[in-house]
């Protein structure tokens, strides 16, 4: 049977646009990363993309969603969310101290080794890619 196993292993949610359904993404992260070295970075990371998913683009209208994908491979955790579109491209903004929003762009470069942003206006990915030994070495 180990000949039909593959790796990386790959789990994908889809997620209605409320905004309780980041929680429900970052339990289901939490879940199937249990005991995982990267989980809690990667928690955080699918926390601020779900998060900017539904402030920043269609996903987080009435019928909006966005996808989550977790993708595990023996050293290395890649986690994407895509979204419905209809904003500019993200980028990292240099926010004020007292503002609550503008930093998760920012937090999620700072803890994954790897960030590639693809597609356009009509929607697009974020993936984020954590490497187990970088956790072991901090």
């Amino acid at each position: 049977m180990d000949e039909y196993m593959s790796s990386p292993r790959v789990w994908g949610l889809m997620c209605p646009g409320s905004r309780e359904e980041v929680t429900r993404a970052r339990r289901w992260t939490r879940d199937i990363l249990s005991g995982h070295p990267c989980v809690d970075d990667a928690e955080l990371i699918v926390g601020e993309l779900g998060s900017n998913a539904l402030t920043h683009t269609a996903s987080g209208s009435d019928f909006g969603t966005f996808h989550l994908t977790l993708s595990l491979s023996p050293q290395t955790v890649a986690i994407s969310v895509s979204d419905a579109g209809g904003q500019p491209e993200p980028r990292i903004t240099e926010a004020d101290p007292y503002d609550t929003h503008g930093r998760g762009l920012s937090i999620v470069m700072a803890l994954a080794c790897r960030v590639d942003i693809t597609g356009n206006q009509h929607g697009r990915t974020v993936t984020a890619q954590l490497v187990a030994q970088q956790k072991a070495d901090r």
